[in-house]
């Protein structure tokens, strides 16, 4: 390709291309303002005499796999105006080109702009990466922010919905503007009257699209007699998508009839697949007793003293509802998993301090006010019974039979370790927990403080049969280890 139209693929409006060279995978292009004179930028008059020049870095879009970047070399005017204040002024580019103290061209900036309003933060950012453009999550939503349009008119039509703040604990409201799709209020809690006094004091709302709750209602009502009250399409879609998914769960058994996969092969299954299909008999058996009640006009609360079976499981199986073979099966400890998966990634791989760490979270809820069962942990206790196995303490090596274990210990790291506790007779804390200025290396005494160690003060011997000295001071127990 010639130099001529290499150049002319980086051309931008009002700048002359003077050069265009590749170093690795930068393309770094040398450029100037092609206008001769510039605007003072405080009293409007122009200048044709130029003070100084500096060299202005923009970056711009990536071509051929590779970075682009823009030297313009930017001169200094003196303002012609003699009463002006600004005595050098900076020449401006062209809009398209850069706007003033910019460090991207236009159409870079652009480009920025459409990713942090599509993706956010950090997904604009790791997909401008892979595009080969210089720009971080910090600057794309400064960027977001800095072209966002204040509202051109008072809002007309409005939506007003919940969000929390802190899921399950409170919420406030939120108030959309559903002409121009955007947030324009955000308000502190959901109260009818916090929303009746924002729409007192906003005149211009003709229509307010809601959901069925009452209290948005009567706010609406209360702060804009006169305005339209209308649904908000996504709580009648999402009510309906909720009721269509239980139909449909209940005529499973007739759907999968109707595609030909209502029967179950035994011998296909596993072991546990097998348990539960057996226990899916069953209880299908007792539904089908349940409604050959139900059939002869007997009532609920009949079926449920005939059958034994409690009165929420007689409705639902009066209503419609039917066990599938293999149900998803929940456990008690289901609203508790983030917490516990939290706390195990964190380090905690002890069951009883698990049980233990999650009976205070259950108590400091008790005392914020919150409606928790207190004896949730001990309930889980008692249906998990007793332990099944048989705690038995390891017993300890005869001395007889140190020397022999000894010599059967490697060189290693832990051959070594273990040599050293056997040598000095402590345990491995004062190993652990040792310090330079506990040896003597001269009288080749170790010095063990007294508070590394465990049980009373005494003598322990050693691998050459003789006993090491334990000397008590007032604040601090120390063994010394010959």
């Amino acid at each position: 390709m010639s130099g001529s139209r290499r150049e002319g693929l980086f051309v931008l409006a009002g700048l002359v291309i003077e050069r265009a060279m590749s170093e690795g995978d930068m393309v770094g292009v040398r450029a100037r303002s092609a206008a001769p004179f510039a605007t003072c930028p405080l009293c409007g008059r122009r200048s044709l005499r130029v003070h100084s020049r500096y060299e202005r870095r923009l970056a711009d879009l990536p071509a051929h796999g590779r970075r682009v970047g823009i030297m313009v070399m930017a001169r200094r005017f003196r303002c012609a105006d003699d009463v002006c204040r600004r005595r050098i002024f900076a020449e401006r580019l062209d809009p398209a080109v850069a706007d003033a103290h910019q460090r991207r061209t236009g159409r870079l900036a652009g480009i920025v702009h459409h990713l942090g309003m599509a993706l956010g933060g950090r997904p604009a950012q790791a997909t401008a990466r892979r595009l080969l453009l210089p720009v971080g999550k910090d600057t794309l939503l400064r960027t977001v922010r800095r072209r966002a349009q204040a509202p051109s008119a008072p809002p007309r039509v409005i939506g007003v919905d919940d969000w929390a703040w802190r899921k399950g604990h409170r919420y406030g409201t939120s108030i959309c503007d559903l002409e121009r799709r955007a947030v324009i209020d955000l308000l502190p809690d959901r109260e009818p009257a916090t929303v009746a006094a924002w729409l007192a004091a906003h005149p211009s709302v003709e229509i307010v699209a809601r959901d069925r709750g009452g209290g948005q209602g009567a706010a609406a009502a209360h702060g804009r007699p006169d305005a339209v009250q209308i649904a908000d399409p996504w709580h009648p879609m999402e009510n309906a998508s909720a009721g269509f998914l239980i139909a449909v769960k209940r005529r499973m058994r007739a759907v999968r009839r109707a595609f030909g996969q209502d029967a179950v092969e035994p011998a296909t299954l596993t072991a546990a697949e097998r348990i539960r299909h057996d226990g899916w008999k069953r209880r299908a058996a007792e539904e089908e007793t349940i409604r050959a009640f139900r059939a002869e006009g007997v009532g609920v609360k009949e079926i449920v003293r005939r059958t034994g079976r409690s009165r929420k499981l007689v409705r639902e199986v009066v209503r419609g509802g039917r066990t599938e073979p293999f149900r998803p099966r929940g456990h008690s400890l289901e609203p508790w998993l983030d917490r516990l998966t939290s706390e195990w990634i964190g380090g905690c791989r002890h069951g009883a301090e698990l049980w233990r760490r999650l009976g205070i979270v259950l108590r400091h809820a008790a005392a914020l006010g919150f409606e928790v069962d207190l004896q949730a942990v001990d309930k889980a206790k008692a249906l998990l019974g007793a332990q099944r196995h048989e705690a038995r303490n390891i017993e300890a090596m005869d001395w007889r039979e140190v020397p022999a274990f000894y010599a059967t210990l490697g060189e290693g790291v832990t051959g070594l370790a273990l040599r050293l506790l056997i040598l000095t007779a402590v345990r491995s804390a004062p190993v652990r927990l040792a310090t330079p200025d506990q040896f003597d290396l001269e009288a080749r005494v170790w010095t063990v403080p007294g508070a590394v160690m465990k049980g009373r003060k005494g003598a322990s011997p050693t691998s050459g049969n003789r006993l090491i000295p334990c000397r008590c001071r007032r604040r601090c127990r120390e063994e010394r280890v010959r």
